[in-house]
């Protein structure tokens, strides 16, 4: 019997937001306390932003599948995520401190750059993974408006220092490729690989 729903293994509010957008019924299948989800998202020593978020989003996909036997919840396909944001072969992830962003969003400012979200769908021993990659074309920034930004408190837990979605929207130029993705979530590669053989229920209204 298929399921009714899928497990995503992911805190971000945002791609919550998404699933709902779509219609997709969801459980949130977390990491446990002993769990060092962070560690999966370090970067290794000459990694490509590609190389890396595909292998950060497997890592993370194959750890929620061990977690949904461990807990001995009922299957159901399991969605895992990653973004992250580049400058030719510079990954810009989540700055560590206000001191960070503000360097992250001044490497940004005036030039393009690419996000790359990789998702990843485990079925059983089986997963599939897809990549999007979309480009952001960032205006110039001062440095007070690099400052008023970071006071906000918005830039930190976003890959480049930013969110799209949030008040960073008035320094976008220009975008090519998917707003969803940039968000964190590919909502067209993601409709994709839900429906390869399982088709989740639409959420209640």
């Amino acid at each position: 019997m298929t399921a009714d729903f899928i497990y995503l293994a992911s805190t971000s509010p945002r791609r919550q937001e998404l699933l709902h957008q779509i219609g997709v019924r969801f459980e949130l299948l977390l990491p446990d306390p002993h769990e060092d989800a962070e560690s999966l998202e370090a970067l290794q020593a000459g990694e490509s932003p590609t190389n890396y978020v595909h292998r950060v989003t497997m890592a993370k996909a194959r750890a929620a599948a061990d977690r949904l036997t461990r807990r001995g919840l009922p299957p159901a396909p399991i969605l895992a995520a990653d973004t992250t944001v580049a400058i030719g072969g510079t990954i810009l992830g989540k700055p560590s401190d206000d001191d960070d962003a503000r360097r992250m969003l001044a490497l940004l400012s005036g030039r393009t750059h690419r996000v790359l979200t990789a998702i990843a769908v485990v079925r059983g021993s089986r997963i599939e993974c897809r990549i999007n990659v979309s480009r952001v074309c960032f205006g110039r920034m001062t440095r007070a408006d690099i400052d008023r930004y970071v006071a906000t408190g918005e830039p930190l837990g976003k890959a480049g220092g930013y969110a799209i979605q949030g008040m960073a929207a008035r320094f976008v130029r220009r975008i090519e490729g998917s707003h969803s993705g940039i968000m964190g979530l590919p909502l067209f590669e993601t409709a994709r690989l839900l429906r390869a053989d399982a088709n989740p229920s639409p959420a209640p209204r």
